[in-house]
């Protein structure tokens, strides 16, 4: 029981998230549990990180975390993560079972070409939006990740 006890921490955002997801979660399942592009489920969390999980397709927009790093992984199809660093502008390209990491403070805009499902991994309360951005498409949900159902 003193286990249970230190599991959640008072006042965490996410803490009906940590006490569902005290067995193994199949990211598969995750993924096929809802329909939505880039409107990212928690999977699971870490310390206070968040593991995200999303359908995306299409582009996301212009945005930038101030205070954070942003870990991709790609499980589907293919990512491509636009950069606007110091030295210009570039664009990574993430095939499946790849990593990349935006650096805090760094304007970004992913973008996958066709259907890809990837997996996030951002300090919990993190905006899919960052803390700033251009307007906000319709086809975006402005979150901080939702619950599986």
């Amino acid at each position: 029981m003193r286990f249970l006890a230190l599991a959640g921490r008072p006042g965490h955002p996410h803490d009906d998230v940590m006490t569902q997801n005290r067995e193994p979660v199949s990211l598969p399942a995750a993924l096929a549990s809802f329909t939505e592009q880039w409107s990212p489920r928690i999977a699971t969390t870490v310390n206070d990180y968040d593991v995200r999980v999303t359908h995306v397709e299409g582009e996301h927009l212009w945005h930038t975390h101030d205070n954070t790093d942003e870990f991709f992984l790609v499980l589907s199809g293919e990512l491509h993560i636009s950069l606007r660093e110091p030295t210009g502008e570039r664009t990574v390209v993430l095939p499946p079972l790849s990593v990349f990491t935006v650096p805090k403070g760094t304007e970004h805009k992913p973008y996958a070409p066709v259907p890809t499902d990837i997996l996030l991994l951002e300090p919990s309360g993190t905006s899919t939006v960052g803390d700033r951005h251009e307007e906000i498409p319709s086809h975006v949900d402005e979150t901080t990740g939702h619950a599986l159902a």
